[in-house]
C-alpha cells in the first residue's frame, strides 16, 4: 500500500523540522514583543510534556526542548491559556504580587497585550515572506517560454492543429520567444486569422489559427474584447530570473498576500457549501508533503514551509478562543466594556475553544487517513 510504503520516518523527520521552524518563529515574535514591554517570560518551549533539556537566559527564562515535538509555547508572567490555570471561584490560580504585577502580562495596557497576541502570527507572515524573497534571489522567478502546456478543448488552438509540448515561435511574421509576447499579440486581434508558426520536434510548421474573441473589463471600467489562443504555458519550458533583494521583498510580500488571499477564498467557498472539505488536510498530510518537497530539492522545502508559514498564522488570527485570535476577541470585548471579561467567561470561551479545536483536528486527521487510503488498508485486513 502506497501508504506504509511511502510515509517513512524520512518524512517524519522533515515534517518535524519543519513543525519547528514554523513553531520557533510564531513563538519568538510573541517573546521579542512580550520583552520589547517588559513583560517577564518564564518559558520558551518548543514541543510539549516533559522537558529533555534546556537553560535559563540572563532575563529569567527557561528555555526548553519537551518531548512531544507537536507545537510549542512561550508561557508568560500572568499569562492563563487554559481552563486548568483558573480556579473553581473563577480567579487565577497564581496571583501576582505586587512586585511583580510591572512584569506582568494581565497588567499591560490593552495595546500592548494586543501587540504581544498578534506578534507570533505576524512572525509567522514575515518568514513567509523572507523565504519567498530568499527563493526569488537566489532560485528565481519563472519566465515562460511560449511553450503549449495544454492545449483547451474547442479552442482556436485545437482547431488550428496545435498540440501540448508545441512551441510558438512565430505570429504573423513576428517572432515569439516569451509567452506573454504570445499572449500580447493574439489578445490584439480577436477573429483575425493568423499564422502560426510552431517548432514540433526537429522542425517547424505553419497553421493557420483564429484567436476567439472574449470580453474583459478594460482598466478604464469599459468592455473590452480580446483574443483566445485556448493554450496554457509549458512549466517545464521556462528560464529563470533572479531579483534584486529589493525587488525579491516586494514580490514575497505579494506572494504572501495572493496566498493568504486564496486560503480565505478557499474557506469561504468551503463554508457556503462551493466546495468540499476533502482537501482540509491535517498532520499526517503535512509530514507526508514535507517529506516529498524535501525529495524534490531544498527549494521545494523552502516554498512549502513558507506556505505553512502562511497557513499557521492565519489560522492563529481566526477568532476562536485559545488561538491567538480568541484573545484579541476578549481584547475587542474588553475595548468596547470598558473592563475585562470575568475569569468566568474566559474559562468557558477556553472550554469552547479547545473542543472546537480538537474537532478541527480529528476531522482534518480523518481526512488524512480517508486520502492516504489507510481506512481501505485497514478494511482490506480486516476482510
Amino acid at each position: 500500500m502506497d501508504f506504509i510504503l511511502n510515509f517513512t520516518w524520512y518524512y517524519v523527520i522533515q515534517f518535524l523540522i519543519v513543525l519547528t521552524v514554523l513553531v520557533y518563529a510564531h513563538e519568538w515574535g510573541h517573546y521579542w514583543v512580550a520583552r520589547r514591554n517588559g513583560v517577564r517570560v518564564e518559558v520558551f518551549s518548543i514541543g510539549f510534556g516533559p522537558e529533555l533539556f534546556g537553560w535559563n537566559n540572563k532575563a529569567g527564562t527557561r528555555w526548553k526542548i519537551s518531548a512531544i515535538p507537536l507545537g510549542g509555547y512561550v508561557k508568560m508572567l500572568g499569562q492563563s491559556d487554559l481552563p486548568e490555570d483558573i480556579s473553581e471561584d473563577g480567579e487565577d490560580e497564581d496571583p501576582i504580587s505586587e512586585e511583580d504585577k510591572p512584569f506582568s502580562f494581565q497588567h499591560k495596557t490593552l495595546a500592548q497585550r494586543a501587540a504581544i497576541v498578534v506578534a507570533g502570527p505576524l512572525a509567522n507572515f514575515l518568514l513567509a515572506i523572507v523565504l519567498f524573497a530568499g527563493l526569488i534571489m537566489t532560485v528565481g522567478t519563472p519566465r515562460h517560454y511560449a511553450g503549449v502546456g495544454n492545449v483547451l478543448e474547442n479552442s482556436a488552438a485545437a482547431q488550428a492543429g496545435i498540440k501540448a509540448g508545441d512551441r510558438i515561435v512565430d505570429i504573423d511574421g513576428e517572432k515569439v520567444v516569451w509567452f506573454s509576447d504570445l499572449v500580447r499579440i493574439v489578445s490584439a486581434k480577436p477573429g483575425v486569422p493568423l499564422k502560426v508558426t510552431i517548432l514540433r520536434g526537429q522542425g517547424e510548421i505553419t497553421l493557420l489559427a483564429t484567436p476567439k474573441s472574449a470580453s474583459r473589463t478594460g482598466e478604464d471600467g469599459k468592455p473590452l474584447k480580446i483574443g483566445m489562443l485556448g493554450v496554457r504555458f509549458d512549466p517545464e519550458q521556462a528560464e529563470y530570473e533572479r531579483q534584486a533583494p529589493w525587488t525579491a521583498a516586494w514580490m514575497g510580500v505579494r506572494q504572501t498576500y495572493a496566498l493568504t488571499e486564496n486560503i480565505l477564498t478557499y474557506l469561504g467557498e468551503m463554508i457556503t457549501g462551493a466546495r468540499g472539505a476533502e482537501d482540509l488536510g491535517g498532520p499526517l498530510r503535512i509530514a507526508k508533503l514535507s517529506g516529498q518537497m524535501a525529495q524534490g530539492g531544498i527549494d521545494n522545502l523552502i516554498f512549502f514551509m513558507a506556505a505553512l508559514s502562511v497557513n499557521l498564522g492565519l489560522i492563529n488570527l481566526f477568532p476562536i478562543p485559545l488561538l491567538d485570535g480568541g484573545h484579541l476577541m476578549f481584547f475587542v470585548a474588553e475595548a468596547i466594556r470598558g473592563r475585562p471579561l470575568n475569569a468566568r467567561a474566559q474559562e468557558y470561551g477556553f472550554r469552547f475553544g479547545l473542543i472546537l479545536v480538537l474537532i478541527l483536528m480529528v476531522f482534518a486527521t480523518w481526512n488524512d487517513l480517508v486520502h492516504l487510503r489507510v481506512i481501505e488498508f485497514i478494511k482490506d485486513l480486516i476482510t
